[in-house]
């Protein structure tokens, strides 16, 4: 039986950074993956340039019952901190909207940065292993019977991710294990996730896919986000519609302004004091794609002139423009989520090294637990926060 004082369930982006982080303080750390490749994720996201964090991280930015969970690991290793990182490893990046950081090149130099410093770490990481069962024996060590043989360790963290993308080998062993050491779970959602249409807005939304518009959607809780809204095939998706999913419930609607950088009840007046014949469709069609205004309003009322228009039709226009309602039928689900919602309770965790309260020994770090950040890189800085907080700790 091979020995080790710390085994890592996974070598994502929240598992790389914390046996980095242990190796570093002399720990004999092995990662566990059953996985072809380490960082699969980290790969493909952001488009392959990788989002890694953002400029401007507050405890805002994440969703979990419990708020005040994150502020000391965010704390503790700031995204600051990683841009050093990036930019000691020569890894030249550039900012987008929002504080957003994308490599210039590959997100592989990410995954290539965390494997080199897992090698100057003295971290072991070993892929294609499948982990059979876990058990903790009565000297309380840990044992792991697995695909290559058993292994044994004092400290044993659970980074296995999430459920979203099961193609790249999401699954719910870190939930299954945090339920069989007695952790209380939240129950799991897709998020960061597109919306679907219903069959009838499906016949009638369709055609306008590829059209993107800048939105600001409101939930029903009042939440809200200002960025571009993208229309598909399926339903809606972009920015906009990602990052208010995580607020949503089902059955629900959602409440668009799709003008919001103007007041479409000033300009339609202006409209119509200075082109008074002009027609309600050339009116709104250098405001919004023709495309979306002809879907969105019936083919009469878009023949008139401003001037034939009373004023309860403008009413109605104005408010169908910065008020859209909107009943999704649901979402694309796991398959194309960024993140999952819920999982292990914080509660049940330290907040300071996200070890177990209940059993000594046992730590999570990443998506597995309860806390989901918003689009734009908070959820690689909430992997990389809570990897070092736990490398720190085992």
């Amino acid at each position: 039986m091979e020995h080790h004082d710390v085994i890592i369930i996974g070598a994502g982006a929240a598992g790389l950074m914390c046996a980095a982080t242990a190796g570093y303080r002399g720990r004999d750390v092995l990662v566990l993956d059953n996985a072809k490749q380490a960082g699969r994720k980290i790969l493909i996201s952001g488009g392959g340039r990788c989002n890694f964090t953002n400029q401007k991280v507050e405890p805002s930015n994440f969703i979990c019952r419990n708020p005040h969970f994150v502020k000391s690991a965010l704390a503790r290793y700031s995204s600051l901190d990683f841009i050093e990182l990036v930019e000691r490893h020569g890894i030249e990046y550039h900012q987008r909207d929002h504080g957003q950081l994308f490599c210039n090149d590959s997100a592989k130099e990410i995954v290539t940065m965390l494997l080199t410093e897992c090698e100057w770490a003295g971290a072991k990481i070993q892929l294609r292993t499948e982990i059979t069962s876990v058990a903790k024996d009565d000297s309380g060590l840990f044992v792991l019977e697995t695909s290559k043989g058993q292994y044994r360790c004092q400290s044993l963290v659970v980074a296995t991710g999430g459920l979203s993308m099961p193609k790249l080998g999401a699954t719910p062993f870190g939930y299954q294990l945090a339920e069989q050491f007695g952790l209380s779970l939240l129950p799991t959602y897709a998020g960061l996730v597109p919306f679907t249409w219903h069959s009838e807005q499906k016949q009638k939304f369709e055609s306008l896919s590829g059209i993107a518009v800048p939105s600001t959607i409101t939930a029903k809780d009042g939440t809200q986000f200002s960025e571009a809204l993208l229309f598909t095939h399926r339903g809606l998706s972009g920015p906009a519609v990602l990052q208010i999913s995580n607020y949503w419930q089902a059955g629900e609607t959602i409440s668009i302004n799709l003008l919001p950088n103007m007041d479409a009840e000033q300009a339609l007046a202006q409209a119509l004091e200075q082109h008074p014949k002009q027609s309600l469709r050339n009116t709104l069609s250098q405001w919004l794609p023709k495309r979306l205004v002809e879907v969105l309003f019936e083919e009469s009322l878009l023949n008139m002139a401003l001037n034939q228009l009373v004023h309860a039709q403008l009413d109605q226009i104005v408010k169908d423009l910065h008020h859209w309602q909107l009943l999704m039928n649901g979402t694309e689900g796991y398959r194309t989520a960024e993140v999952t919602l819920g999982g292990v309770d914080t509660d049940e965790l330290s907040s300071k090294d996200m070890q177990s309260k209940k059993v000594p020994g046992l730590f999570f770090a990443g998506e597995v637990m309860d806390v989901s950040g918003w689009l734009g890189g908070f959820n690689f800085q909430w992997a990389w926060a809570s990897g070092v907080a736990v490398g720190q700790a085992v």
